[in-house]
């Protein structure tokens, strides 16, 4: 049978990784996941790599595959990675956990390229979208504590790009950007 030419793929708490005809709704492909449960699912951006995220690891798959084995597995997280994506050009790939880090993959080298300690759990992991993403341009990244009232943690994260510095805060559950000018969004 032919591969879909629309196709949508799903995993959670079942520990399972299925592929769906997006047109008829029909699973045509069903991977188990025996390690644990899914918590993130990402495609890279050719549409050939499913990257899973589980505890403490990530496994990438092949779409166009019958083979349930991972092509690559990537573990130097200590807890559940929560976050995955990719730049635009499928180079690289990053990550966050439960663990308080964030994690820069070369996927045409091993292992982690950098690490950055976040001193707290990261739930998601977002790249600008000037897709700026190579070990030269992400040499400074800082994280601040501002305020701790309550169990509520405000932070700062900066990233030199070129000219440019990009922060990143996030105050409770709420999160934003703005640059050296102030302006805020």
């Amino acid at each position: 049978m032919s591969q879909p030419s629309v196709i949508l793929a799903t995993a959670g708490y079942d520990h399972t990784i299925r592929f769906w005809e997006a047109k008829s709704g029909r699973c045509y492909r069903t991977i188990q996941y025996p390690d644990s449960q899914v918590n993130r699912l990402e495609i890279t951006p050719d549409k050939q790599y499913p990257s899973a995220a589980g505890n403490p690891h990530i496994r990438l798959f092949e779409v166009n595959s019958n083979s349930p084995q991972p092509v690559m597995s990537y573990g130097s997280h200590t807890s559940n990675v929560m976050a995955v994506g990719f730049q635009c050009d499928g180079n690289w790939m990053y990550s966050g956990s439960e663990d308080g880090t964030v994690k820069i993959w070369d996927l045409r080298a091993p292992g982690c390229q950098r690490e950055y300690e976040s001193r707290a759990t990261v739930n998601t992991v977002v790249l600008h979208p000037n897709q700026m993403l190579n070990t030269k341009q992400v040499l400074k990244l800082t994280r601040k504590s501002l305020i701790t009232q309550k169990g509520l943690v405000a932070g700062v994260c900066s990233m030199g790009i070129g000219e440019y510095v990009v922060r990143l805060f996030s105050i409770g559950h709420r999160t934003g950007t703005y640059e050296k000018s102030g302006k805020c969004w």
